[in-house]
């Protein structure tokens, strides 16, 4: 069986989702990671954002591997565990760049599929439901208005020791939806099968039951 959960940046995905597959045993497969080790590889090489062919010829060359230390899932780029450098503010922006590549995109659409064609997974990203799964027995759009994404954004950056601006992070959070939502290959969007969860008042533990609930409903 596979979960698709589709959703912005900061609306919790990840998190849910990896408390989702805990509790029903499946795989957690988070395709933005996948995404960000490209990114992580294209700042490390300091190429410039723009340079679209580049960052192609890169991601081509690269190998991206999700392997599971235990429960925990570890990301490998050309065998070196960067798991650790992939939730950098500035990797995540340049995520979203490198990710309106079709040529990024292809690369890792065949790794995603083949996972969830060999495993009952839940899988969060931009456009699971729509592209990546799109005959997924369950697929939610998971979201949150741009200002509780800044808070919780914040207080993660906050219980890090930093000093961040939470005016800048919101600016960054609206930008990024607006280059998901209006990039030419597979845009940001709800599928229109999917069912819509607004976490902006639910707190992380009514948010799961939800979709353990919808997942039971559909099957699992």
């Amino acid at each position: 069986m596979n979960i698709a959960i589709d959703g912005p940046a900061g609306a919790g995905k990840s998190t849910i989702a990896k408390i989702v597959s805990a509790k029903l045993g499946y795989i957690y497969v988070d395709t933005g990671a996948m995404f960000r080790a490209v990114a992580y590889n294209c700042a490390q090489l300091d190429i410039d954002p723009e340079d679209s062919d580049r960052i192609a010829a890169v991601s081509s060359e690269s190998d991206i591997s999700i392997k599971y230390v235990g429960d925990v899932q570890r990301v490998f780029l050309n065998g070196t565990d960067v798991t650790d450098h992939l939730r950098d503010e500035a990797v995540g922006n340049m995520a979203s760049v490198v990710a309106r590549i079709p040529e990024v995109r292809s690369i890792l659409l065949d790794l995603q599929r083949k996972l969830a064609r060999e495993n009952d997974v839940v899988m969060d990203g931009r456009d699971i439901g729509t592209c990546v799964l799109p005959d997924a027995e369950l697929k939610i759009y998971l979201t949150a208005s741009s200002a509780v994404r800044a808070k919780r954004r914040y207080d993660e950056l906050v219980a890090k020791g930093e000093t961040p601006d939470i005016d800048v992070i919101e600016k960054d959070i609206i930008e990024r939806d607006e280059r998901d939502m209006n990039r030419d290959i597979a845009p940001l969007k709800q599928a229109d099968d999917a069912v819509l969860v607004d976490s902006s008042y639910m707190t992380i533990d009514e948010v799961t039951d939800r979709i353990i609930t919808l997942a039971r409903e559909a099957g699992a």
